[in-house]
């Protein structure tokens, strides 16, 4: 919805939109599924194309995670990226209790979804978070496989459950509008994943509005489940909308 993964540019319009939210005066967060780096990495890169947004606006799912794992008492067996790894400091790790997964990118081998797998099997209650749910996303013009697809597998082999932290839990979601102290009816999701964010979003109360960037794909405008409030071209498109509705 901000820019292109992978390509490292801005999509044509976000800045300015995101500048024109920021200048209505409206609470913004920016929710995304990112499990390959650290939040402090996103904002800093965020910020190098042209964005303006704190730490705390920006909601990743491991820092959620973290704050379950030591509620919770849990010990993670982490397959996550090793950037991502970093934001996991000062979680215990040792004699693991529950498994964590996130979008490991070139670590989801044969071998390391063998040892969660394993993880999972050597627990009396076994317990699988996910750092999300999404299917796919879109890097450098091409559709790569999101972190769904390998939670599906370890929940079908271990015959788990696995707890959704991130889009498109309504707990996740919840978490961000009491953290903006909005209520759903008040609130519009702006996403270009039609299950995850659209359909994530609506399923709280909250409105969504598609937008044909990203990982879009001409099809999800006639999808079977999901009917976005409405659709845009971009985020530039979606924030004209959001303004004119808010006068």
């Amino acid at each position: 919805v901000l820019f292109e993964s992978g390509a490292g540019v801005p999509i044509d319009g976000s800045v300015e939109a995101v500048k024109r939210l920021q200048s209505a005066g409206l609470p913004v967060r920016f929710c995304t599924n990112e499990t390959t780096m650290t939040r402090n990495m996103l904002t800093e890169k965020l910020h190098r194309l042209g964005f303006s947004m704190k730490d705390e606006e920006i909601f990743p799912p491991i820092p959620a995670v973290c704050k379950v794992l030591q509620k919770r008492n849990l010990r993670p067996h982490l397959l996550v990226h090793p950037t991502a790894a970093l934001d996991f400091e000062g979680i215990d790790t040792l004699n693991p209790n529950c498994v964590v997964l996130g979008d490991a990118t070139a670590e989801f081998t044969y071998h390391n979804l063998n040892k969660a797998f394993q993880a999972l099997m050597s627990m009396e209650k076994p317990i699988l978070f996910s750092l999300g749910m999404g299917r796919y996303y879109k890097e450098e013009e091409e559709l790569v496989l999101d972190v769904g697809p390998f939670a599906k597998a370890l929940e079908f082999a271990a015959d788990v459950k696995a707890e959704i932290v991130g889009k498109p839990s309504e707990t996740f979601f919840s978490s961000v509008l009491e953290d903006m102290g909005v209520s759903p009816e008040n609130a519009v999701m702006v996403g270009d994943d039609i299950v995850s964010d659209v359909g994530g979003a609506q399923a709280c109360g909250m409105l969504g509005i598609q937008v044909r960037t990203g990982k879009f794909r001409p099809q999800d405008e006639s999808h079977p489940k999901v009917k976005p409030d409405s659709f845009a071209d971009n985020l530039l498109a979606a924030v004209d909308l959001i303004l004119q509705a808010s006068k």
